[in-house]
């Protein structure tokens, strides 16, 4: 009887431990969309020859490495990317191995790797991948290469990504102004087959 008078108050405990941290998580993700800076992360073709997935689109993004006479960078490890706004779009500013104490956004980011020949810095963006209903994602994916792939200006993929303190959230994804699963949508009730972008002039 002890016994279980003992460990029902520690079962309790850990089950409210277990719901603060999911409930702690989603406050922070929508006070980030509330009140964080937005900043639009161009992104570049995705590879063919990378395998889809299934629940989510990885983004690849123009702003992926940096200039730098120091060599002193390790594979994985954490860094900190960053950004100011650019007539709208995310522009690299700098990087740095440590958190500054500045008022600037940044982005968190892993390096790839560093390349003495060219003096660059390469990194990935944590904020890589956009999930979807796995229904949805594999024709997303699609659409995003088709638009990657056309020459025309007005069409082209960005990501619109809400940054705060040491948290950053993947909201959207876009073709051109348009939300990808509003084209997906789009596409999967005009007709069944491969899904095409309109080509304006």
């Amino acid at each position: 009887m002890k016994i279980s008078k003992i460990i029902m108050p520690i079962f309790l405990v850990v089950v409210a431990f277990q719901l603060m941290v999911p409930i702690k998580m989603i406050y922070e993700q929508e006070n980030v969309l509330k009140t964080g800076k937005a900043y639009k992360f161009i992104t570049q073709p995705l590879d063919p020859n990378d395998p889809f997935r299934g629940k989510y689109i990885r983004m690849n993004y123009e702003i992926n490495s940096f200039k730098t006479m120091d060599s002193a960078w390790n594979r994985g490890e954490e860094i900190y990317v960053y950004v100011k706004d650019s007539l709208g779009f995310a522009k690299l500013d700098f990087v740095s191995k440590e958190k500054l104490n500045n008022n600037k956004d940044y982005i968190k980011a892993k390096v790839g790797g560093y390349y003495k020949h060219s003096n660059t810095l390469s990194f990935t963006l944590h904020n890589e991948r956009f999930y979807m209903e796995e229904s949805k994602a594999k024709p997303a994916e699609d659409l995003v290469r088709e638009t990657q792939r056309t020459t025309l200006k007005k069409n082209f993929t960005y990501a619109l990504i809400y940054i705060k303190d040491d948290i950053s959230i993947l909201e959207n994804v876009f073709i051109t102004d348009t939300p990808i699963k509003d084209l997906v949508n789009k596409n999967s009730n005009d007709f069944n087959g491969p899904l095409t972008l309109n080509k304006t002039s």
